[in-house]
């Protein structure tokens, strides 16, 4: 089916494409090697109190916040948060560049999954014993916690994927293979979105359902095998005493936070291709829900895998749990050297990787593209002539700032410009988004945009969210990120100071926009310093017709549908009889 246009925006061309583009965003590999390891060090089955209490109070809200900011005002992150906030409009800039610096060592991973797919084509997979040229003599084919020793998967990934050097001070040079991949994975990303929500509404069919096939079929297979209840048993028994400690509440919001996706534009972006009148309420459950359930269900599946780890080399699932690219890449591949047929599940596994890496590479490319489109289309479209060209733009300079990533040093540049902006800089952003749109923006305002578009008012629950619960929670995760914040490290390598200034550069690179264009809004806006800051926090100021509310403009559904009670923030409710 073409894609609609509405004023001249493209629009999905059914609703379910952006339901399963919003569910493939916040679905990734952080469900996988993430939330798991989490949950079992965090309590087991006690975890999920606390999970799901942040699920309800800080996850959905927050969702259907940036959903309907995005649905409404029609614009990508930029756009949207300068019209809502103009004093913090630098929070928008803020989240398309911390999307654009994550998506040049994100799709490394899909990288890494694609050579290890390919390398599953062959009747014994290559990770399966010591007898190859890149293992070492300390090389060992069961489970190990020494130091002294590193298993053949350990091995298979350090030293024949990514040959790494000793440290980030040792550049090496460039796999070439890697390099070739690495290609290839942003081939596929371009070919997916080219042609905006009309290509990628219909690949996400696939990528967003397909893994759960996979991840279904893994756990069908694994719950068969020997010690796999035992796993299972070691995930969910909960442990009630760890609900004592604060961190493990800190780290349900944060899990919650970081796995939706809040804060990173993507949802917000993809929001602003939906029919004006579109059911938000219902897509901001049907995403956060099925993000959480995916999640546990992974759980399931990491934790059976390594209960049969754990019986035939008689080694503690507590030895064998870890997070992060070492449990995708080095730990669970392990499981799959005694399965039947091991080369297949390998493949699967792996593909799936693949597929939910490609939904969140797609969700942060598409932030950039529209950002771009939304502020400068038409000097774009004049130079590009076509919106296929700027997106090939996009992908070629983050193919080529990525290309570090697949060098022998970079598994510490990937870690370094992870730890540095995946952990550092999204809660400073997520805080200022918050404050933005509940406080400056304002609940009654919000409140207005989601009756004049659905016709329905959000319940006292999401106001009171809003208002109260959601800037708490985010104030107390940024202050606690910021107490427990420790340097970057990959396993037992520390990065030397000058190597930490560089994250923090990287930082920088997309907190910088806030009081950048705090100070461009004082500076343009007329008047002395007090009418200033007053009108830089005030909601359209900076558009020509500020001063006539958006439900009162020509157009607005506000002239078919009478009787509806308007409510802005600086002015008492509107009765309309028409």
């Amino acid at each position: 089916m073409a894609v609609e246009e509405e004023a001249g925006r493209p629009t999905w061309s059914r609703q379910i494409e952006f339901t399963l583009a919003g569910i493939g965003c916040a679905v990734g590999l952080g469900n996988i090697w993430r939330f798991p390891y989490l949950c079992y060090r965090s309590g087991g089955g006690a975890f999920l109190v606390p999970y799901l209490l942040m699920l309800v109070v800080l996850g959905i809200p927050l969702l259907h916040m940036e959903l309907t900011l995005g649905q409404y005002l029609r614009r990508g992150p930029v756009l949207a948060l300068t019209k809502a906030c103009p004093l913090l409009k630098g929070v928008g800039m803020a989240t398309v560049a911390i999307s654009f610096i994550m998506c040049t060592y994100y799709n490394i991973i899909i990288t890494w999954a694609l050579y290890y797919m390919f390398s599953s084509f062959r009747s014994e997979l290559l990770w399966e014993n010591c007898n190859n040229t890149w293992n070492t003599a300390n090389c060992t084919d069961r489970v190990t916690n020494s130091s002294s020793t590193s298993t053949a998967s350990q091995q298979f990934f350090n030293f024949k994927v990514l040959e790494r050097t000793s440290g980030v001070e040792e550049t090496g040079t460039l796999r070439w293979e890697l390099f070739l991949l690495l290609l290839l994975a942003w081939i596929l990303v371009y070919l997916c979105i080219f042609k905006g929500v009309k290509s990628t509404g219909k690949v996400v069919y696939f990528t967003a359902l397909f893994p759960y096939v996979i991840l279904l079929a893994l756990l069908i297979n694994n719950v068969q095998l020997p010690g796999a209840i035992d796993g299972i048993r070691f995930f969910i028994i909960p442990e009630w005493d760890k609900l004592l400690n604060v961190e493990v509440w800190i780290n349900a919001a944060a899990q919650i936070f970081n796995s939706i996706g809040i804060g990173f534009g993507s949802l917000m972006a993809m929001a602003s291709y939906n029919n004006y009148n579109n059911n938000i309420l219902k897509d901001t459950l049907t995403i956060s829900i099925i993000n959480s359930l995916t999640s546990i269900f992974a759980g399931f599946v990491i934790f059976s895998a390594f209960g049969y780890m754990s019986h035939l080399q008689n080694v503690p699932v507590s030895e064998i749990a870890v997070d992060g690219p070492g449990l995708v890449f080095v730990v669970y591949p392990q499981a799959f050297v005694t399965m039947p047929v091991a080369p297949l599940w390998a493949f699967l596994f792996f593909f799936m990787l693949l597929c939910l890496g490609l939904d969140s590479q797609f969700a942060m490319v598409e932030v950039m593209v529209t950002s771009l489109l939304d502020s400068y289309s038409k000097p774009i479209l004049k130079y590009l002539k076509h919106k296929e060209f700027l997106v090939l733009i996009v992908c070629s300079a983050a193919f080529l700032l990525g290309i570090p990533n697949v060098m022998q040093v970079g598994i510490y540049v990937f870690q370094l410009m992870d730890h540095y902006t995946a952990i550092v800089s999204i809660m400073f952003l997520a805080f200022f988004e918050v404050v933005g749109v509940c406080w400056i923006y304002g609940v009654n305002r919000l409140s207005s945009n989601l009756i004049e578009m659905t016709g329905k008012r959000p319940n006292i629950f999401f106001r009171i969210c809003w208002w109260v619960i959601c800037p708490v929670l985010i104030t107390v995760i940024l202050v606690f990120s910021v107490i427990q914040f420790k340097p970057a490290r990959y396993e037992d390598y520390v990065y030397p100071p000058w190597a930490q200034a560089v994250g923090w550069l990287i930082a920088l690179a997309s907190i910088i926009w806030i009081p950048l264009a705090a100070v461009h809004t004082l500076w343009v806006l007329p008047g002395s310093f007090i009418q200033k800051l007053k009108k830089s926090i005030t909601p359209f100021s900076l558009e020509e017709d500020s001063e006539i509310p958006y439900y009162q403009q020509k157009g607005s559904i506000m002239e078919v549908i009478p009787n509806i009670t308007i409510i802005s923030s600086d002015k008492p409710p509107i009765q309309t009889n028409l």
